[in-house]
């Protein structure tokens, strides 16, 4: 008889348990153990949830204070004096400290239901219906995310025709060599190209679940140009690249874009509990009350680690560690991409959003498991699965990233064995 209740009970979907056979139990920083009392390095951060680390004290301390307070948990989108602290910490912190101005709308608990409610409100602002999206994106898993993400197989899951998107070339697809921005600027601007002017373009910075892609500034900056240009709204999915993973607050002010619409949630709360916002340019805030709901849009606990977590940012001392470990891996990766040639075709992402683009899947299969087994959690990613993804937390000890660095660099080396 299986006394494994994951096993008997839980749905053949579970993913990321049967890449990580063990049961995990504690976490603290960069570091989780599972029940037999294993470390393992964590380069996997709950997918890019966990920026902060496990159970960060700035963050968590003020949450403990508030949950023996018998404080408000959910509101809806009520006032409470938690939303009130997390705005004010957000405006202050994060928006003004870049001079950035945005109406802020919390539209649900997961990263998808914050591109849903872009969507939503792109279409409702232009009167238009389709929307411009890139290949390999990923965007969630409700019908309109799903709708445009790139994947065929994503794509395929919601079981029902999904129409009106426009699939466009990302920066550098197929090649370096086509100037992608240049081909959406003529098509949108020929009337004979058949392509309608959508009503919004969507994009990740850097494609995380499409290999690890970073667009380039100069590319960023063109589409943006083309979205002014051409009354199209600019919407950032800064779902998994934001909240502080490639060094700055968010992954496009290296390229000193503003976008119309900026979705954020994954690293948002700091914590791992669900919280998302869209950021909306102020004109385009044409909402009615009520016309986007949301049951669990109102998660207080959510609001006080968030608002813990943006506090961080107001601190230098914190954000020259964050710029000095992004230059600390890259130059780990940089070493491992020349170390290892023949498994390693090139190193992608930027600063903390790092990816080692691998000759086969096969090598990232071994890698994985070698790493795995000696201590180390690594995810892969790309349409074809041959990039690994380094995702540190942005707040890792120099040992433990180098602890997890010299893992990899181990399991890179046992593929002579394979």
């Amino acid at each position: 008889m299986n006394t494994d209740p994951f096993t008997a009970h839980e749905s053949n979907v579970r993913r990321y348990c049967r890449a990580f056979p063990t049961v995990f139990t504690k976490a603290l920083g960069a570091t989780i153990w599972d029940e037999t009392g294993k470390p393992f390095i964590d380069f996997l951060v709950g997918s890019g949830a966990l920026n902060y680390g496990h159970n960060n004290p700035d963050i968590m301390a003020p949450a403990i204070e508030y949950l023996v307070g018998e404080n408000i948990l959910l509101s809806l989108d009520m006032h409470t004096a938690a939303k009130r602290d997390f705005i004010e910490g957000f405006v202050d912190w994060i928006l003004k400290a870049r001079g950035l101005s945005y109406k802020i709308q919390f539209p649900g608990p997961t990263g998808t239901n914050a591109n849903e409610a872009a969507l939503a409100l792109a279409r409702k602002y232009t009167g238009r219906s389709s929307v411009m999206a890139f290949t390999n994106a990923f965007h969630g898993m409700s019908l309109g995310s799903l709708a445009v993400s790139g994947s065929a197989s994503t794509r395929e899951l919601g079981g029902v025709a999904r129409h009106d998107v426009i699939r466009v070339p990302y920066d550098g697809y197929p090649s370096q060599a086509f100037d992608s921005a240049s081909y959406i600027d003529c098509v949108l601007s020929d009337p004979g190209s058949g392509i309608e002017k959508p009503a919004a373009i969507i994009l990740e910075t850097i494609q995380a679940e499409g290999g690890m892609n970073a667009a380039s500034a100069a590319w960023l900056t063109e589409i943006q140009c083309i979205c002014r240009t051409h009354g199209i709204v600019f919407i950032v999915d800064d779902i998994q690249a934001g909240a502080g993973r490639t060094g700055d607050f968010f992954s496009f002010e290296s390229a000193k874009i503003e976008p119309d619409i900026v979705c954020l949630s994954k690293s948002l709360s700091g914590s791992g509990s669900p919280l998302s916002i869209v950021l909306i340019r102020p004109d385009l805030d044409i909402w009615k009350p009520g016309e986007h709901s949301g049951t669990f849009r109102g998660n207080n606990f959510a609001f006080v680690t968030a608002g813990a977590m943006c506090k961080m940012w107001s601190d230098r001392k914190f954000t020259a560690g964050v710029e000095r470990t992004a230059v600390r891996l890259q130059t780990h990766l940089d070493r491992l991409v020349a170390k290892f040639p023949r498994y390693i075709e090139q190193k992608r992402g930027r600063g903390l959003m790092a990816g080692l683009k691998c000759r086969s899947p096969a090598v990232v299969g071994r890698v994985h498991d070698v790493a795995f087994e000696k201590g180390l959690l690594i995810e892969s990613s790309g349409p074809n699965r041959d990039v690994i993804k380094v995702l540190p937390p942005i707040t890792i000890s120099d040992a433990e990233l180098d602890l997890g660095i010299t893992i990899l660099d181990h399991a890179l080396q046992e593929q002579d064995n394979a």
